[in-house]
C-alpha cells in the first residue's frame, strides 16, 4: 500500500472521547514501565539537518547509517501491520515508516497508542519513496512527552484569533506561517543590531522602573516598591535616561526593550511594546532622519531580498530617497487647509465636522496634531517623512533654526501609520525646565506627568553635547515586513482580558 493512499478516517470523537483516550494511553506507557516524560533524547540532527544531509539519496535506496530526530506527532495512518506518520520539529516535517515486522510486536504495539500531539524520539535510515519524498523507516521508537488535550482542531489550522493571542502555543502548532512570522522578527532584531553596531553605536540597557516617568506623553502603569516604600512606574520611554549617558560621555547610545502605557488596545497599540531608541552626539535631526531611511532598506534588503513590499494588497516602495515635507505643507497638501490663514475657532469646528472631540484648553500646537492625525495621516501610503512640529507639542526638541514656533523635529509614515519619531534634542537645561513647566500648565490629556525631573535637569547644566534621537516601534516595522494586519499577530504574547470560565 503506497504511503500517498487515502487515510482511513478515524472515528469522530467530542473533546471527552479524545482526552480520555488519550489518559488511557498514558496508562498504558506507565503500565508497561516505560516512563512516558522522558528527561532528555540525542538527536543525531534536526528535521531540516537530516533531509538535507540526505536529499541526494537515490529512490529506493536507503541511508547506511541510521538517524534520530525527535519531534510533535502531526498526523498517522495506520494500515494494520504499518503505519505512515509525519513528526514536526522546529525546523520541518517528515515522514515516518513504521512496520511490525521491523519493529517487533512489542514496540509495535506500543506505537499503537500514540496520539496526534505527542512528541517523539525514532531512529531509522532514510529512503526515498517513488514519489520523491524522503521517510525514515523507523528501527527504534521513543515516547518522550504523551500529549493529554486533544490537537486545534485536528490540525487543519486553528482560526479563531481570540483563542490563536490567548493560546499562543497552539496557534504555534498549528499555523507555520505564525511561526515564521516570529522567526522574521527575530531576523529582523538581530539585523538592527548589526546594523547599529556596525555604525559604532553602543548598546546599553537603561530602567524599566522609574521614579518619574518621562520622555513621552503618557499615561504610566504604576507599582510599589516595598522595601523603599516608594511608588514607581513602568517606563513609558528610555529617552531621558539615555540622555545621561550622553552627558556621562557615551557618544553612540541604543535600546532595544520593552516600552509600556496605559492606554486602549488596537490594531496598532498594545500597552507593553518593543522600542528601539538611539541617540548619537553632534548630530542633529537630518542625520538620524538618514540613519531611520537607511535602516529600513537595509532590512528590506537583508531580510526580504526586496524593496517593493506588499501590504495588506497595496505595494510600499521603499526605495530611497524618501519624501520630505513639512507638517504645515501636509496639511496644506493632503488636506486642503492652509494652516497660517486658519483660526482655532475653525479648526476646532474642521474637527468636530469629524466627530473629533476637543478639549477646552487645547493649544494651537494640539490642534495641528489633531488635524493632522484627521486629515492627513490616512493618505501618507508611501514612505514620507513629516518634519517642522510645532514647539507645543514637542517639549524635547530644539527649536527650528529659522522658525522658533517650530522645532527640527520628523516622523516617519508608511501605510498611514507613524512608525518612528525623532529630533534634534534640546540641551539647553534652562529652556528644557521652562519647557516641562509649560507643558504641566497647559496639559488637557492627564497623559502628563506633574513632576518636573529635575534630575535631568540637573544632568544637562553638566552639558549634554548637540545630539539627535531616534525612536522606531519595532513592533509596527515587523507588521509591515510580515504583512500582519495587527499588532497583535506579531507579538507573542498580546494582553488579553482575563478569560471567564
Amino acid at each position: 500500500m503506497d504511503e500517498k493512499e487515502k487515510e482511513q478516517p478515524q472515528e469522530e470523537k467530542n473533546e471527552a472521547d479524545v482526552i480520555k483516550s488519550k489518559k488511557e494511553n498514558m496508562k498504558f506507557f506507565t503500565d508497561n514501565n516505560s516512563n512516558p516524560y522522558k528527561y532528555s533524547y540525542e538527536r543525531t540532527g534536526s528535521v531540516a539537518q537530516e533531509k538535507e544531509k540526505h536529499k541526494d539519496i537515490a529512490e529506493n535506496t536507503e541511508s547506511k547509517e541510521e538517524e534520530k530526530i525527535a519531534g510533535r506527532l502531526v498526523s498517522i495512518r495506520s494500515h494494520g501491520k504499518t503505519s505512515f506518520a509525519n513528526i514536526a520539529d522546529f525546523s520541518g516535517t517528515i515522514q515516518l515508516y513504521f512496520k511490525k515486522d521491523i519493529l517487533g510486536e512489542e514496540t509495535y504495539n506500543m506505537f499503537k497508542k500514540t496520539d496526534i500531539g505527542d512528541i517523539v524520539g525514532v531512529q531509522g535510515s532514510l529512503f526515498k519513496t517513488h514519489t520523491g519524498e524522503l521517510t525514515m523507516k523507523v528501527t527504534k521508537f521513543e515516547m518522550l512527552t504523551k500529549s493529554l488535550l486533544p490537537m486545534p482542531e485536528k490540525w487543519h489550522g486553528l482560526k479563531d484569533k481570540e483563542i490563536r493571542y490567548r493560546k499562543r502555543y497552539l496557534d504555534l502548532i498549528a499555523n507555520d506561517e505564525v511561526k515564521q512570522t516570529f522567526i522574521v522578527r527575530s531576523k529582523i532584531i538581530k539585523e538592527i543590531r548589526n546594523f547599529l553596531d556596525s555604525l559604532g553605536f553602543f548598546e546599553v540597557e537603561t530602567p524599566m522602573m522609574q521614579p518619574i516617568p518621562g520622555g513621552a506623553k503618557a499615561r504610566p502603569f504604576t507599582t510599589h516598591h516595598n522595601a523603599l516604600d516608594m511608588e514607581l512606574y513602568m517606563r513609558i520611554a528610555p529617552e531621558l535616561y539615555l540622555k545621561r549617558l550622553l552627558v556621562g560621555g557615551f557618544e553612540k547610545v541604543y535600546e532595544i526593550n520593552r516600552n509600556f502605557r496605559n492606554e486602549g488596545l488596537s490594531i496598532k497599540h498594545n500597552p507593553e511594546f518593543t522600542m528601539l531608541e538611539l541617540y548619537e552626539a553632534y548630530a542633529d535631526f537630518k542625520r538620524v532622519m538618514q540613519i531611520t531611511e537607511d535602516l529600513v532598506v537595509h532590512l528590506a534588503d537583508k531580510i526580504l531580498g526586496r524593496r517593493v513590499i506588499e501590504y495588506q494588497g497595496t505595494s510600499i516602495d521603499l526605495t530611497p530617497p524618501w519624501k520630505k515635507i513639512t507638517m504645515m505643507d501636509a496639511i496644506k497638501e493632503y488636506g486642503g487647509i492652509e494652516m497660517g490663514k486658519i483660526s482655532d475657532e475653525e479648526l476646532i469646528k474642521k474637527l468636530e465636522e469629524k466627530q473629533v472631540p476637543v478639549k477646552k484648553g487645547t493649544n494651537r500646537g494640539e490642534l495641528t496634531e489633531l488635524i493632522f492625525a484627521e486629515f492627513v495621516e490616512p493618505k501618507l501610503i508611501q514612505p514620507v517623512f513629516i518634519t517642522d512640529f510645532p514647539v507645543e507639542i514637542s517639549p524635547l526638541a530644539k527649536s527650528n533654526r529659522t522658525n522658533k514656533a517650530m522645532v527640527e523635529r520628523f516622523e516617519p509614515y508608511i501605510f498611514g501609520r507613524e512608525i518612528g519619531n525623532g529630533f534634534s534634542e534640546l540641551n539647553d537645561p534652562e529652556e528644557q525646565e521652562k519647557r516641562f513647566r509649560e507643558q504641566i500648565e497647559t496639559d488637557t490629556t492627564g497623559e502628563v506627568f506633574k513632576v518636573v525631573d529635575e534630575d535631568f535637569v540637573e544632568a544637562l547644566k553638566y552639558g549634554m553635547p548637540p545630539a539627535a534621537g531616534l525612536g522606531i516601534g519595532i513592533d509596527r516595522l515587523i507588521m509591515f515586513f510580515t504583512n500582519s494586519p495587527s499588532i497583535r499577530d506579531v507579538i507573542l504574547f498580546p494582553l488579553m482580558r482575563p478569560e471567564t470560565k
